[in-house]
């Protein structure tokens, strides 16, 4: 197993989460990432830190304005005038404008919701939650055998509801299609699994008319719970990709059996699919107690959902996305990890 992280992904810091009527306290801090680096130690796990793979593999997926409004639309902002706020955030949304008449349109091309704000430091961050899931990837691109079968990036922000031009859900850069794409250099068939409580629309957009990459995703109804537009059972793809969108909505207050129940269901349709490679978009949010659960997963849970991972006998990427009850992170995290490491160190 190899674990990778970045200390400049704790550079991101949200001032703003505006949701459901509500400027709310931001839920997405710093301090998730202190928590989850806590676990690997515990374990006498090695974390690596990640290298910089460059932006080409970003570019693959994301449109190039996107990408550029993210690296420079604070510095865009800041000169405005000194009534602008810290934070780049929108109040205005309309993605089909041209955004090349400031910076006040691109955000409203660029920012989706009120949950993912632009700050000073905030796309070092992002830039390096990419590296990071990028560096699992490559090494399997690198490697003869798959000897690493089992991989876990520590990463934050997350990535999962971010799509192709859009930020959104406290995500920017979307690392779980960036890192599929950039493993089709050598596999021919990646299977995304994604267990967080929210649906990733950001995914599904990406590879909803592909079929060389299957989306799983078991999370929360998304009737009035985010994404609320996208996460339903009828979205199968379109064109040669359909039927290569899956999705498990859960019943809001299931328990843990029924979260497994849909998990299972997931791992039959890739098995069927029996991909190269699995991406797993990890969500500790499904927590029982965390502030954004629907349904209650218990803390050896997580070990189960690994060891279910593990059976699959595949090489498997982690990305540690979702989970806001910051205090329980570390030993949610160590449980998880112990059920990848019976047998290995």
């Amino acid at each position: 197993m190899k674990i990778y992280s970045h200390e400049k992904q704790k550079l991101h810091h949200p001032q703003s989460y505006f949701s459901r009527g509500q400027m709310r306290q931001p839920q997405e801090k710093p301090e998730r990432l202190t928590e989850l680096l806590k676990a690997p130690e515990a374990l006498g796990l090695e974390v690596t830190t990640a290298k910089d793979i460059g932006i080409e593999p970003i570019l693959a997926v994301h449109d190039f304005g996107y990408v550029d409004f993210l690296k420079h639309g604070y510095e865009e902002w800041m000169a405005v005038d000194e009534d602008m706020g810290e934070e780049v955030q929108t109040t205005i949304y309309m993605p089909h404008n041209n955004a090349g008449l400031g910076i006040l349109a691109k955000a409203a091309k660029y920012q989706a919701d009120g949950s993912a704000p632009i700050g000073k430091h905030s796309w070092t961050s992002i830039y390096w939650s990419a590296q990071t899931a990028l560096n699992a990837a490559d090494s399997l691109l690198n490697e003869e055998t798959n000897q690493n079968k089992l991989q876990i990036c520590l990463t934050r922000p997350a990535g999962h509801h971010a799509r192709k031009s859009a930020a959104g859900g406290f995500c920017y850069l979307n690392n779980a299609a960036i890192i599929a794409e950039h493993l089709r250099q050598k596999f021919q068939k990646i299977a995304i699994i994604d267990t967080d409580m929210h649906h990733g629309q950001g995914i599904q957009e990406i590879f909803y008319d592909r079929k060389d990459v299957l989306y799983t995703s078991v999370h929360g109804s998304p009737i009035n719970f985010y994404p609320v537009v996208a996460g339903h059972e009828h979205e199968k793809g379109e064109g040669e990709g359909y039927g290569y969108n899956i999705n498990f909505p859960m019943p809001h207050d299931t328990d843990e059996a029924g979260f497994f129940h849909h998990v299972d269901k997931a791992i039959k349709t890739i098995k069927l699919f029996n991909p190269d490679v699995i991406v797993h978009v990890l969500g500790f949010d499904v927590y029982k107690d965390d502030p954004q659960a629907k349904c209650h997963v218990s803390t050896e849970g997580f070990k189960t959902l690994a060891q279910k991972l593990k059976a699959l006998d595949k090489p498997v990427i982690v990305l540690v996305e979702g989970g806001y009850c910051i205090e329980k992170l570390n030993e949610n995290l160590q449980a998880f990890l112990s059920g990848f490491i019976s047998e290995e160190k």
